[in-house]
C-alpha cells in the first residue's frame, strides 16, 4: 500500500487552515513531542509548521505514530529558523520563563509562535526577533518548566478559543 503526503510548495506560502498561525519548533529533539505538537496542531487547525534544522525529523517512525495521522493534515518545513523569522510577516510570539502573562497579552490572530528546546528554550540568537513574549504562569509554583507539547497546547488555546 502507498501512502502519499500532500505536497508542501514552500513555507513561505499561506497553507489552508482555521487560523493564520504557524508553529515554528527551536532545536525540539524529543519525538514523542513533535508527535503530540503536530496532533494538537491539527486539533487547533493550525496546517504548518517551520522546524530548525536540528529538530528531530518529522518522519522518525515515534513521530509518525503519535500524530495518529496528523502529520497528513499538517505542513512541516525545516529551514533556518532566523532567516524565516525575519521575513514572516506576522507577529512572533515566543514562550519564555520571562515573559507577559499569557492570560493578560494581547494575542493577534495572525502570528508566529516560537516553541524552545525542551531543556534550553528559544536560542539566544532567535531570542531578539521576538515581538511579544509569553509567560503560561506557574500556579502550582512547584514545577521548573512544562513540557514542549503542553506548552503549545496551552498556548494555542489562547490563541483559538
Amino acid at each position: 500500500m502507498l501512502i502519499e503526503r500532500a505536497a508542501v510548495k514552500g513555507h513561505q506560502e499561506k497553507l489552508s487552515g482555521t487560523q493564520d498561525i504557524t508553529l515554528v519548533l527551536d532545536r525540539l529533539q524529543d519525538p514523542g513531542n513533535l508527535g503530540t505538537i503536530i496532533r494538537t496542531a491539527d486539533w487547533f487547525g493550525v496546517r504548518h509548521i517551520v522546524c530548525s534544522r536540528d529538530t528531530v525529523s518529522c518522519f522518525n517512525p515515534k513521530v509518525v505514530q503519535s500524530t495518529m495521522g496528523s502529520l497528513f493534515r499538517v505542513a512541516v518545513d525545516y529551514c533556518d529558523l532566523r532567516q524565516w523569522l525575519s521575513s514572516c510577516g506576522k507577529p512572533i510570539y515566543g514562550a519564555v520563563l520571562d515573559g507577559d502573562d499569557i492570560r493578560k497579552s494581547e494575542i493577534t490572530p495572525s502570528a508566529a509562535i516560537v516553541i524552545g528546546n525542551e531543556s534550553r528554550g528559544i536560542s539566544p540568537e532567535l531570542q531578539p526577533l521576538l515581538t511579544n513574549r509569553l509567560l503560561i504562569p506557574n500556579i502550582g509554583g512547584s514545577c521548573e518548566s512544562l513540557n514542549a507539547a503542553v506548552a503549545t497546547g496551552i498556548i494555542l488555546s489562547r490563541f483559538t478559543l
